[in-house]
């Protein structure tokens, strides 16, 4: 008897990668320029130059699409965290760093803005689905904790602050400025995106950040 001849599965599954990915790439475009209301699967599959058959056939609906770019959202931003390495820091110096990089990530991702606006206007029902989204960012706030327990022990650091509170502060000086900035820098008749006033923001966020943490 004939033994049937084995697919390879490799190619097939790598093949399939890049095409989600292709996909993923181009809904970030898509609801980031439209939102999830205005956004179009036509144009999505126009963008990752794909069958739109084929979107349907990974991701069953829009909502399902959108939630699956918030999630990869999230792990394109923890990921770029991880390397930081804060734990290898010395406290002020590693919450420095986090406040600097939140910021600079904010500013060369403005689609991570955007898709947070949109995310927000539904209420995150879409998140709030999601089985990964806790378990990818809890690593952060346990990192953060653990640097705050380490800056108290060394007598750097006041006791008693929450990290997760103390995040939301970190990315809120950062995502209110950027996501408002047309309308503050119309209300105070100056540019808020200058280099100069940027570099002022920075600065003032990082002290505003280690004033509250810093002991005394």
């Amino acid at each position: 008897m004939a033994t049937a001849k084995k697919t390879p599965q490799e190619p097939r599954s790598r093949d399939a990668d890049r095409s989600q990915q292709a996909i993923l790439a181009a809904a970030r475009d898509e609801f980031s320029q439209h939102g999830l209301a205005g956004a179009r699967v036509d144009r999505i599959a126009e963008r990752a130059d794909l069958n739109k058959r084929l979107i349907y056939y990974y991701f069953s609906s829009k909502d399902d699409l959108f939630l699956a770019v918030l999630e990869q959202t999230y792990k394109d931003i923890r990921a770029a965290e991880q390397k930081l390495h804060l734990r290898d820091l010395p406290p002020p110096e590693a919450i420095r760093r986090l406040t600097e990089f939140t910021w600079d990530y904010y500013l060369r991702h403005p689609e991570f803005l955007t898709l947070l606006n949109s995310a927000n206007l539904h209420q995150a029902r879409h998140l709030s689905k999601s089985e990964q989204i806790q378990e990818m960012n809890s690593p952060l706030i346990q990192t953060l904790g653990e640097i705050l327990e380490r800056g108290r022990i060394d007598g750097i650091f006041r006791g008693g602050i929450d990290p997760v509170q103390l995040y939301v502060s970190i990315a809120g000086l950062s995502y209110f400025y950027l996501s408002n900035n047309h309308t503050l820098s119309a209300i105070f008749g100056r540019s808020l995106m200058t280099p100069k006033a940027r570099n002022e923001r920075l600065s003032h966020m990082c002290d505003v950040i280690l004033g509250y943490v810093l002991r005394g």
